[in-house]
């Protein structure tokens, strides 16, 4: 090794007595600097902080002129220090001056240096500042002096997180690690929440970065990561998850990962460096979440996932901590932040104490979307690498209605959220008042207004609201948060209490809607490459009858004299609700042979989210007892565009010409076969989409308990007819319009609807 003649050891044990030092920040960066290039055998050693505008200032230097200190400046992205600090890895070169991205600073004398090496000083993958050695003669530095600056620099990223340098920073400029955030996600579920972050899988809090003894942190670290082995080798060898499945598929990659010399010889080299096995992972884990967040390619981002989920792993088994928050331990205002989440986590946590949730991972229609809504948690998610960005106790607010969340906002951002939260109460409490009021127009039009549901702790929104019914209980909840297969019994106890609860008013269950994005953590995932276009919903049903027939039996025995309706998804051709009709004839023979009390009456619809029905609405309104539009699924079909798809989120709206005219032939058909007909998706939640579909025919709308007041609110103050014929007229006058929402909206505010 050409440099670093003292060692990594040696560097980091003088570190450690520097850091202790009783001087003043700027005196102990100074000494640091110095520390750095005798050890590295460097002519320049100088240490750059990323500030709250992006902007990376010069801290400290040994070589460069020290007038240049706290005031040259770079743009993340500019010059060779700009350049590490914005790709996140280290820079070796021998002749940096002919590099494309060097930048010369006059004031910082550096023109005579040639060989230079950078690395990024990264805490959670998240880039702090930049740590930079030079020389005058052209080198190439080895492999053991890069491993030596990045272990130092990780020391440095404490001291900056520390927030000791928060001292030297310029008037009125802020260093980044502690500036305030303003992320933009994706909304989940309505809402504004205010409080403070906990972390669902709680960061380890690495205090003892530096090693007494290496030897025995490179034992401590072997010890933990044959603990990790084992473990996993255990939870694989388990009678459940012999037979494969989703989570065997991601326990098999982690066993691989978890068996990966290149990983473990990354750790072992920084244990060896000086650090303690606690610090070697977590030095390991920064530069591979530094990689993941600035990662496109969808393969390669979920392998440097599990990485990461190893090395939490691994932390929790060298600390004796658990991987959760044990979800008992809840403080008030709590606003969780996690990579993802499953519905049975978030329901295991203290609602009263909950005030949002914020996510690296989820979608609209994912289930722990579903259940935020229906529990009234303020939910965002697609928040890139939100578990780093965050620690524990900072102040954050969460927007569920726009998708953006506020980290340690500034006062003024923290009082105009705290104003628009007592909004919304005082609105809340507007609404409520309403709960006894019929939703009716005012041109006399009576509307029902009911709830989605899928869940014991949804029912009760019904008085609460005053909803006229369940007119979407998804029934897949239920296994969705479950370790294994509902019995026929526990079903049947579910569908009663949910009876009990509504009481008289009507209850429309939607058999089981899995496949898609909705696996079931007991059962085997069948690989697709258009998994919501798949083997899914009905499909499943009709080809397994067994799992279907114990659903419909679970039903009747549940609503003995009582009125009962079931609802098939996906239903694609008339064949099939044909076929699905058949199962529910033979399972009703079934227990009027054992005498089993039956329902007063069952109602058998469909679901109308596949276009192709489109084409055969009339024979199929004819064979059906009700029809329920699933809005979300026959957008996305209709208009070939994933909803999951970030890039497509936006492309096409529900106002669309195609797509009310596909609705109206929906609602024409019902009245036409006299049957009822409503639409249970996210459009019959929102004002606007709600006050349309009322005007192509609607009379019944289905929704989450939040948007029951708003609706109903419009409800009174419309005009139907008005409306009906203003956006009959659009829609035959505008075919070639993208969407239509501009001049409904025009409409309203004109006849002063709100």
């Amino acid at each position: 090794m050409r440099g670093a003649l003292g060692g990594p050891r040696i560097l980091l044990r003088r570190l450690r007595e520097v850091m202790a030092e009783p001087v003043n920040a700027q005196e102990r960066l100074d000494k640091i600097v110095t520390l750095i290039a005798g050890n590295m055998v460097a002519e320049v050693c100088s240490f750059y902080v990323m500030r709250a505008d992006s902007t990376l200032e010069l801290y400290a230097t040994e070589g460069l002129a020290r007038e240049a200190v706290h005031k040259t400046t770079m743009r993340a992205g500019e010059g060779l220090v700009g350049l590490i600090a914005q790709r996140a890895e280290p820079l070796n070169l021998t002749h940096a001056q002919t590099h494309p991205s060097f930048s010369y600073k006059p004031e910082t004398g550096e023109e005579i240096y040639q060989s230079f090496l950078g690395v990024p000083v990264l805490r959670q993958g998240v880039t702090l500042g930049v740590l930079v050695v030079q020389n005058k003669s052209s080198r190439l530095y080895v492999e053991e002096e890069i491993e030596a600056l990045q272990t130092t620099a990780m020391v440095l990223a404490e001291i900056i997180a520390s927030g000791e340098l928060q001292a030297l920073a310029p008037p009125g400029t802020d260093i980044a690690v502690r500036r305030p955030l303003a992320l933009e996600g994706q909304a989940l579920a309505d809402g504004v929440g205010l409080g403070h972050v906990v972390l669902h899988q709680p960061r380890i809090v690495v205090k003892n970065l530096i090693a007494d003894d290496p030897v025995k942190e490179k034992e401590r670290l072997e010890k933990a990561l044959a603990a990790l082995r084992e473990s996993l080798d255990a939870i694989l060898e388990r009678g459940d998850l012999a037979h494969g499945g989703e989570h065997r598929d991601v326990l098999e990659t982690f066993r691989m990962f978890a068996s990966d010399r290149g990983w473990a010889r990354r750790l072992t080299e920084a244990v060896m460096s000086g650090l303690t096995a606690e610090a070697a992972v977590e030095r390991v884990q920064s530069d591979n979440r530094a990689r993941m967040v600035r990662q496109t390619d969808p393969y390669l981002r979920e392998r440097l996932h599990d990485l990461d989920e190893l090395a939490d792993r691994l932390l929790n088994l060298l600390s004796g901590r658990p991987m959760t928050r044990t979800a008992g331990d809840l403080p008030d205002n709590a606003i969780l932040v996690a990579r993802s989440m499953g519905p049975a986590a978030l329901l295991d946590y203290d609602r009263s104490r909950l005030r949002g949730l914020v996510l690296e991972e989820g979608g609209p229609q994912s289930h722990i979307a579903i259940v935020a809504r229906a529990l009234g948690i303020p939910a965002v998610s697609m928040i890139n690498n939100a578990t780093g960005l965050v620690e524990s106790g900072d102040g954050i607010v969460v927007d569920g209605a726009t998708g953006l969340v506020h980290v340690r906002p500034p006062a003024d951002i923290e009082h105009a959220y705290q104003e628009k939260a007592r909004l919304r109460a005082t609105r809340q409490a507007q609404y409520r008042s309403l709960r006894d009021v019929k939703p009716v127009t005012k041109d006399g039009i009576d509307i029902s207004l009911q709830l989605n549901a899928g869940l014991l702790f949804d029912l009760p929104n019904l008085a609460e609201t005053g909803a006229q019914g369940i007119g979407l209980f998804r029934t897949e909840l239920q296994f969705m948060v479950a370790d294994r297969l509902p019995t026929l019994g526990e079903q049947t106890a579910l569908y009663r209490s949910v009876f009990e609860s509504a009481g008289d008013l009507p209850v429309t269950f939607r058999t089981l809607d899995i496949g898609g994005d909705k696996i079931l953590p007991y059962m085997a995932k069948v690989e697709e490459e258009n998994p919501a276009l798949g083997w899914r919903a009905i499909r499943i049903g009709l080809d397994r009858p067994g799992l279907l027939r114990a659903q419909i039996r679970a039903l009747l025995r549940a609503a003995e004299d009582r009125d009962l309706k079931i609802m098939f998804p996906m239903i694609a051709t008339i064949d099939e609700f044909e076929r699905a009709k058949a199962i529910v004839g033979r399972e009703q023979a079934h227990l009027a042979r054992f005498g089993h009390p039956a329902p007063r009456s069952v109602q058998l619809g469909v679901m109308v989210e596949v276009p192709s029905l489109l084409f055969v609405i009339d024979e199929i309104a004819a064979r059906a007892d009700f029809m329920s539009v699933g809005s979300n699924d026959l957008m996305q079909f209709l208009f070939a565009a994933d909803r999951d798809n970030q890039q497509l989120a936006g492309r096409f709206d529900s106002c669309n010409p195609a797509c009310l005219r596909a609705l109206k032939l929906v609602a024409d058909a019902g009245a036409k076969a006299g049957i009822p007909v409503t639409l249970c998706g996210e459009l019959a939640g929102r004002p606007v989409d709600a006050m349309v579909l009322l005007a192509l025919g609607y009379r019944g709308l289905s929704m989450s308990p939040l948007s029951i007041g708003p609706i109903k609110a419009m409800i009174l103050d419309l005009e139907l007819g008005t409306v009906r014929d203003t956006i009959e007229t659009l829609l035959r006058n505008n075919p070639e319009a993208a969407s239509l929402r501009e001049d409904i909206l025009g409409m309203a505010r004109d006849m002063g609807l709100v």
